[in-house]
């Protein structure tokens, strides 16, 4: 068990907290607060027990350049909304952070600039997480969705401050361990999206845990074109033809069936309107793009879901920020939300474009949990180790050896 806020004394003290403020973002400001809102009840615990919160996030991929245009300073606004009107300070360095929290009134907040905005951060750098370290007496992780990155504020903090996970990554991890831990079969998993590469390891992995998997987007493209079937110019990986026969191989020596498209919606062009045309999958021109499955995919895929009892999903079955790609996702998200509803069904979705897909069908509400990390909800499920779980755990095993010492 990782240590958590009940076990950190924080009354008069300048508790660091690390939040996921990568909110995405638009010329009228934030356009979906939901890591905002999710990162607030910590917050404001460590308010309520008298404690002195320096929030710190990154924002985009700056590049260790200073960016306005990813400056948190532009979801200040909306954190003090999800804070019930709390004074949010910004600090634009590490040293005004400092600064202000030495006059920090109870109730205030301190928002820290994109922590990004400084390579050290994605580095890990030794030195600037003493100086980060500096600003606070203890320190807080909450961001489960940035648990798999090894960066400064996420492992080297935990090395310099008394540490715990926050609420919101406490409620992670005991929702994932709860639902997929030993999850009730049969089980599913749906994968989609545009990312190849970074989900082969994962789909390895589950072909051997799960009973089905619905394969959609690049990874199914790239495992179609590993059947000899032409994809255009559609999303794929053309360098692990070899890996995609491998899993497939794999799948049919663990009993584990895979779904792949046999219908699809192709275009010449992504955006919403350009010409489209239902097809055979195996009748993609050379100039068209598959950017939706077809409605006869999307009807085998919920007819497995009828026959599940758990079902995790990431990534669109489409290109479903556009209308005219969305469909398929529509279809499916409505189909799990009723069995879910029901009470047949344990349903688990993560990932930032997934849970969007899900909320413009209307039923993000329905599914039994809704997890806001993306990389680090894949890497749970794959079995791998987080780096920002690890530090936290040396951290309270550090702590305990510290004690017995003592005693």
């Amino acid at each position: 068990m990782l240590p958590t806020l009940d076990q950190l004394e924080m009354a008069g003290k300048r508790v660091l907290v690390r939040a996921d403020l990568n909110v995405p973002l638009t010329e009228d400001g934030v356009s979906d607060p939901a890591r905002i809102k999710a990162a607030a009840p910590t917050i404001q615990e460590v308010i309520e027990r008298g404690g002195k919160p320096v929030v710190m996030s990154h924002l985009g991929k700056p590049k260790g350049d200073r960016d306005p245009s990813l400056s948190l300073n532009r979801v200040r606004g909306v954190l003090s909304e999800a804070l019930n009107g709390a004074n949010v300070c910004f600090a634009k360095s590490i040293a005004a952070a400092g600064e202000l929290a030495r006059n920090l009134k109870p109730g205030e907040v301190i928002l820290l600039e994109n922590l990004r905005f400084d390579a050290g951060e994605k580095g890990n750098d030794a030195g600037f997480a003493h100086r980060l370290a500096g600003i606070g007496d203890v320190y807080v992780n909450d961001a489960f969705s940035a648990a798999h990155r090894a960066h400064a504020s996420i492992v080297g903090m935990p090395k310099h401050l008394p540490s715990a996970a926050g609420r919101l990554m406490e409620r992670e991890i005991s929702s994932l361990e709860k639902h997929l831990g030993k999850p009730e079969r049969p089980v599913m998993a749906i994968l989609g999206g545009a990312k190849v590469s970074t989900k082969f390891g994962l789909l390895r992995v589950l072909v051997g845990r799960v009973d089905c998997v619905a394969l959609a987007g690049g990874l199914a493209n790239t495992l179609l074109a590993a059947e000899g079937k032409a994809v255009g110019r559609s999303i794929h990986d053309a360098d692990a033809i070899d890996e995609a026969k491998a899993i497939r191989k794999a799948a049919e020596e663990a009993g584990c069936e895979i779904l792949l498209p046999t219908d699809a919606v192709v275009a010449k062009e992504m955006k919403d309107d350009a010409p489209t045309e239902v097809v055979s999958i195996d009748a993609v021109s050379e100039d068209a793009m598959i950017l939706d499955i077809g409605p006869e995919s999307a009807t085998r895929i919920a007819e497995h879901i009828a026959d599940m009892r758990t079902l995790v999903w990431n990534g669109p079955l489409g290109a479903a920020e556009y209308p005219a790609f969305s469909r398929a996702t529509e279809k499916v998200a409505k189909m799990i939300a009723d069995r879910t509803r029901t009470g047949d069904l344990v349903s688990i979705v993560g990932g930032g474009d997934t849970n969007a897909a899900v909320e413009r069908a209307g039923v993000l509400d329905d599914f039994t949990y809704v997890s806001l990390a993306g990389g680090a909800f894949l890497q749970w499920i794959e079995g791998r180790d987080l780096p920002g779980l690890v530090a936290l755990g040396a951290a309270r095993d550090g702590s305990r050896k510290m004690d017995q010492r003592k005693g």
